[in-house]
């Protein structure tokens, strides 16, 4: 796999939370990956709330059995 450049603008307060951690030992990079699960996490579970939400009125014992 071939590494890529990713750039942003961070706010102020964007840049005062990457110093911090960057003390704490937690690189840039890190946090940005970190975040992007994250992110990623979040959309998984917002569309499994969805689905549950959706199918939240089937009753499964009035289905036949699939074996």
């Amino acid at each position: 796999m071939s590494q890529s450049t990713v750039g942003f603008r961070p706010s102020a307060e964007e840049r005062r939370l990457l110093e911090d951690l960057a003390r704490r030992g937690i690189s840039t990079s890190d946090v940005l990956r970190r975040g992007l699960h994250l992110v990623a996490h979040e959309h998984w579970l917002d569309q499994a709330r969805s689905d549950s939400e959706t199918l939240r009125s089937e009753n499964l014992n009035d289905e036949p059995d699939a074996w």
